[in-house]
């Protein structure tokens, strides 16, 4: 089976689709709509960048010019500028990209283009001839944010989903919502978390290496990490920063490590207006075994998301024992019982994420009841190896579902 993927190739989600569907035996072409560097198990791939998104500042880590990466320096400082700017200009600047995309197509001929979100992936492939069964994933912000963000984008959003011929979706709930964005009752649904499932092969070989950290932690001190980086709209950091004065007033010499983080200005300037600058350290983005390694030296991950999916980092997590507080929303709450193996607070309120810390850290009884939760949690529903039959059988549906259509014609 030949599948095209049409992704942000920086992604680890990305990567981790990649991986899946090399176990499920398909061979895989890749569009990304990002820059970003050659991934190995690709037949093919190619970079169509989309709605200025070379412009857009990087949540994988992928290397840039230096010219590259001044200009991605700006727009980071005026991060919901460019967001809301990019709501109302990207989609006029998609016909370009699906030319090309359309070019690509025709040439590769896959078996199914599977996009892996909404914008701006999905309303690139929406333009995939009849006949070519399209595949969308929603990521946790399609519909709850980005969808709302222009009429543009809330137009796009139901063109997209009306062409899907099948909708994949790390939450429940946004299998739910698809219906009232004009998704087709009939479409067939499959839910799939953290980015086609939690590698635990992978995971345990890398937290087990005897290697040093990417950032010099002191033994015998806890670990707060914040593996997030900046998400606009999505992640209420501003929430997290706040909140690690009242955690440090009780327990001084806690560490906070937020990855993706480095030189950004609004973490330097938070650091500096709460006077945190000794107690937390800004990291860049991280291989995944350094952040997995990073999870294991840690007692809790916050994540303050105010709209989401499941996080991948949430179930990598989840996975390696460490305690995680997230924002209490319906996709979390899927995975997460508050107080049980985790801890749910509100986004907009840093006494919630300092409380839920701190009494983390002086129950250290109530971590490890929550690992041995979680690893179970994990091991039953999100383990890739497992999934990737169930994305395969659902692929072969997606074929079969428009072979019947082209006999009834």
């Amino acid at each position: 089976m030949k599948i095209l993927l049409v992704a942000d190739g920086r992604s680890p989600i990305t990567n981790g689709w990649i991986q899946l569907l090399k176990e499920a035996g398909c061979d895989i072409s890749l569009v990304s709509t990002f820059p970003c560097t050659p991934i190995d198990g690709l037949d093919e791939m190619r970079i169509i960048p989309t709605a200025f998104s070379s412009m857009a500042g990087s949540q994988a880590g992928d290397r840039a010019s230096k010219k590259t990466s001044r200009l991605r320096r700006f727009v980071s400082q005026f991060r919901d500028v460019f967001l809301t700017g990019r709501y109302y200009l990207g989609p006029l600047s998609l016909g370009s990209s699906r030319q090309i995309f359309l070019d690509h197509l025709r040439r590769i001929k896959p078996d199914i283009v599977h996009a892996l979100r909404i914008p701006y992936e999905g309303m690139v492939a929406r333009v995939t001839p009849v006949g070519i069964p399209l595949a969308i994933s929603i990521w946790g912000n399609d519909l709850t944010l980005h969808a709302h963000g222009s009429p543009l984008m809330s137009r796009e959003t139901r063109l997209t989903l009306q062409r899907a011929d099948g909708l994949m979706a790390d939450a429940h709930r946004d299998l739910d919502l698809a219906a009232r964005w004009g998704l087709h009752s009939a479409t067939p649904l499959l839910f799939v978390p953290g980015g086609g499932g939690i590698d635990l092969t992978a995971i345990n070989r890398a937290v087990d290496k005897q290697e040093h950290l990417p950032v010099e932690i002191p033994e015998n001190v806890p670990v707060v990490i914040n593996p997030r980086g900046f998400r606009p709209g999505s992640v209420r950091n501003d929430t997290f920063f706040k909140a690690i004065p009242a955690v440090l007033q009780e327990k001084p010499d806690t560490v906070f490590i937020c990855a993706g983080m480095a030189g950004q200005p609004e973490a330097l300037k938070w650091m500096a207006d709460l006077e945190i600058e000794s107690s937390v350290k800004l990291l860049p983005f991280l291989p995944q075994e350094d952040l997995w390694r990073l999870f294991k030296r840690s007692q809790v991950t916050v994540s303050v998301s105010q709209h989401d999916g499941t996080p991948n980092s949430l179930l990598e997590a989840m996975s390696i024992g460490c305690y995680p507080v997230v924002g209490d929303i319906a996709s979390t709450r899927e995975w997460i019982t508050d107080g049980e193996n985790g801890s749910l607070v509100s986004p907009d309120n840093p006494s919630d994420v300092s409380h839920a810390i701190l009494k983390v850290l002086n129950d250290p009884a109530l971590k490890e009841k929550a690992a041995v939760k979680n690893i179970e949690i994990i091991r039953k529903q999100a383990v890739r190896q497992n999934i990737a039959h169930g994305v395969k059988s659902f692929y072969e549906t997606l074929l079969k579902h428009d072979s019947d259509s082209e006999q009834r014609m």
